[in-house]
């Protein structure tokens, strides 16, 4: 695992961008999976400004979504596919032909899991999938005791979880109970993995996701286990890492030729 620490949330989508313009110009057809919140905006930001300028063709780019709420109606502006091809999908020129998602509004959605799991497997995996990370230290919404080994699969949201993303709806009991999330077993299967935690509230989280043991109390945690796993962090998400010195040191000191 590497640990990039950055100035700001700016910063740190600025990097990630540029990593991905990179993989698009190694392979056009990258299957590029993407978060939702408001922590990966600048990524999604500084990556729309980089093709505005002509600077990578994104034209062939697939987008794929990392999880789903559960029960909203079709079009519902905080579905996180209304929300991907919102923040995503358009501000790249892309349509909706290049994005691939499961079906939260599915009569049968444990079949809607194992079609989304199977659908991305067939699309030849994900080749970069972003990530953030939650105040329980989940991913997707594999939260705290989620086995490291879940495949797509329906979950049920903590009252924290529920908490923190009712910002996003007009009411806390608009916030669904339920969720699709890719299980932390498919999300190892990507080719690289890339958090971004930005703010004090993430430091504890990412302290334990990377300083901590492997364990499925902090999903998280099962990074360690990628052989190419990249965690950025603003100074604030930084803040109660041990070894922050050395990871400063070692990225500085990274050659040029390896990238992100």
């Amino acid at each position: 695992m590497e640990v990039v620490i950055v100035p700001d949330a700016t910063a740190g989508g600025e990097l990630i961008a540029g990593a991905l313009a990179a993989l698009l110009r190694r392979k056009p057809d990258a299957l590029l999976g993407v978060a939702t919140g408001s922590t990966p905006l600048p990524i999604y930001q500084a990556l729309a400004a980089t093709v505005r300028a002509g600077a990578v063709d994104a034209s062939r780019a697939r987008i794929c979504q990392l999880d789903e709420y559960v029960g909203l109606p079709a079009g519902h502006p905080e579905s996180y596919r209304s929300v991907v091809l919102r923040e995503v999908v358009r501000p790249l020129g892309l349509g909706e032909d290049s994005f691939m998602g499961p079906d939260g509004s599915a009569e049968d959605v444990q079949a809607a899991c194992e079609a989304y799991d199977r659908a991305l497997r067939e699309a030849g995996g994900v080749d970069l999938q972003l990530l953030g990370i939650g105040t329980d230290g989940h991913i997707g919404f594999n939260e705290p005791c989620s086995s490291l080994a879940s495949r797509t699969r329906i979950k049920t949201l903590t009252q924290q979880t529920r908490a923190d993303n009712a910002r996003f709806f007009d009411s806390p009991d608009e916030v669904p109970h339920h969720v699709i999330t890719q299980g932390i077993g498919t999300i190892l299967e990507a080719r690289h993995l890339v958090l971004l935690a930005t703010g004090e509230g993430k430091a504890d989280a990412v302290a334990r996701a990377v300083e901590g043991p492997v364990a499925a109390l902090v999903p998280a945690s099962a990074l360690q286990l990628h052989p190419h796993a990249t965690v950025v962090v603003d100074e604030a998400a930084a803040a109660k890492l041990k070894l922050a010195d050395y990871f400063r040191a070692t990225y500085a000191a990274k050659p040029e030729w390896q990238g992100l």
